[in-house]
């Protein structure tokens, strides 16, 4: 570890362990520590990537969860603090292996595990992708392919992938690979917080971290999970120079008291924040709404955005057409004449435009 730091090169950590070894006592607990320490001293310096190819328990679950990406194996690998046996003796709760801290239960609940692998080939295979992708370290340019896709090609099927009808979903992934080289995208937490769609992919050859709403989950609202996903891989992208590539199709936050008791307002301020304080490169397109203070959030231009671009159907307010001539104009005798002349008025990205 001290020696990747020196020389500027990524670390990948291969985790089997069973723990602490009971019979070093403090020495096991100092050497955990130490690397501990080292994976801090590296943080937005080298790429982490850990690999959890075995049960991983005890202080050996902690270097990982520090590290950038963790990737499990499906059925083989776990990670938990404490195993079934101690939560059986301790809470007298029967939970197996898989259920405590497989795989499945990290990638699509936890959100601790950032992608779960079928077996340890396709791990390994697919971690070599991956690392494509990523610069040596944050001094370090990121790879660059010669791509095939022409800057200025044609793409046909954007004009019909969104709805006319605003309450039909779509999935923001046709758009996202479409766009890109090759429609090569490699999406980070697939199944968790799937409202957010994050990845790494490539334009004209040159890496870009993709971060856009998912129409298809919760109408692309952003909750909690939603937020620290994308904020955490905000950061990471601003650490090691990857520039940002936004698609926004937001309604908001998702509302409701389950939201506000666990803190949304709180993890809501981590993605604001984490855009706000990236200095790296920062288009955002807007493919139908912007809705509220989540259009602030998602890259807008008020947060330092470089370049922010709309579809011409795309709407640009404070809250949806109904809701806000329900507020505007209540007791209003033509209600429906008031939303049609508010949807002519404000439900365009055009009185943005001319504000620049």
């Amino acid at each position: 570890m001290d020696k990747a730091m020196l020389v500027g090169a990524p670390l990948i950590g291969l985790n089997d362990s069973g723990g602490a070894r009971i019979q070093e006592g403090i020495a096991s607990l100092a050497g955990y520590a130490e690397i501990f320490q080292r994976n801090v001293n590296a943080s937005g310096v080298i790429p982490q990537i850990s690999l959890i190819m075995g049960p991983s328990a005890g202080g050996a679950v902690y270097s990982p969860a520090i590290t950038d990406f963790v990737f499990m194996v499906k059925d083989t690998s776990f990670m938990y603090v404490t195993g079934p046996e101690v939560v059986k003796a301790e809470l007298h709760e029967d939970v197996t292996h898989e259920d405590l801290g497989g795989a499945k239960t990290h990638s699509s609940k936890s959100g601790v595990c950032h992608y779960a692998f079928e077996n340890d080939i396709d791990a390994l295979a697919r971690t070599r992708e991956f690392f494509d992708f990523l610069p040596l370290n944050n001094k370090d340019a990121s790879p660059i392919r010669v791509a095939d896709d022409p800057r200025d090609r044609v793409i046909p099927s954007l004009d019909t992938v969104v709805p006319d009808d605003p309450l039909r979903p779509y999935d923001i992934l046709d758009v996202i690979r479409a766009v890109v080289d090759e429609n090569d995208f490699f999406e980070i937490m697939p199944t968790y917080a799937k409202n957010i769609v994050v990845g790494f992919s490539r334009m004209d050859g040159r890496t870009v971290g993709v971060v856009a709403n998912q129409p298809l989950v919760a109408a692309g609202c952003l909750d909690i999970n939603a937020s620290t996903k994308g904020a955490r891989f905000v950061r990471f992208c601003d650490a090691f120079n990857i520039p940002i590539v936004t698609f926004v199709d937001v309604p908001g936050f998702l509302p409701g008291s389950s939201q506000e008791h666990a803190g949304v307002i709180r993890h809501g301020a981590k993605l604001l924040y984490a855009y706000a304080e990236a200095t790296v490169p920062k288009l955002t397109v807007i493919t139908r709404k912007a809705y509220g203070g989540a259009y602030d959030v998602m890259s807008s231009k008020h947060l330092r955005g470089d370049v922010n671009y709309a579809w011409p159907g795309a709407e640009i307010a404070v809250m949806g057409a109904k809701g806000a001539v329900a507020i505007i104009f209540k007791g209003h005798a033509d209600i429906a004449r008031s939303e049609a002349e508010y949807v002519e008025k404000f439900a365009n990205p055009f009185p943005a435009a001319a504000r620049g």
